[in-house]
């Protein structure tokens, strides 16, 4: 039963990036963005965009990104984004 719960936290929290992505930077068509796909090789978001993401995560999540967590595979595509964040809320809901 946790983990159909943590399904949908992660589709909830992914659904909460895609509209940040679509809001926040240039995306031809959000529905087609694959949660796999690197944000940076598609040219969706740049260094400066990795930044913004960061800040989102910090401001609606209340989590503090930890500047040695600012990697390709925390950040770089929806997919990842969803879990870093699943792994850095779930201590604070165990605690």
């Amino acid at each position: 039963m946790t983990m159909t719960m943590t399904m949908e936290t992660l589709d909830d929290y992914k659904e909460q990036i895609r509209a940040f992505l679509a809001s926040n930077f240039y995306v031809g068509d959000i529905g087609a963005l694959n949660d796999e796909a690197s944000l940076l090789d598609q040219g969706i978001i740049d260094s400066t965009g990795v930044l913004e993401v960061v800040g989102f995560i910090e401001s609606t999540y209340g989590i503090t990104v930890d500047d040695s967590e600012i990697l390709p595979e925390n950040l770089d595509s929806i997919h990842g984004i969803g879990h870093y964040v699943v792994r850095k809320i779930s201590p604070i809901a165990n605690a």
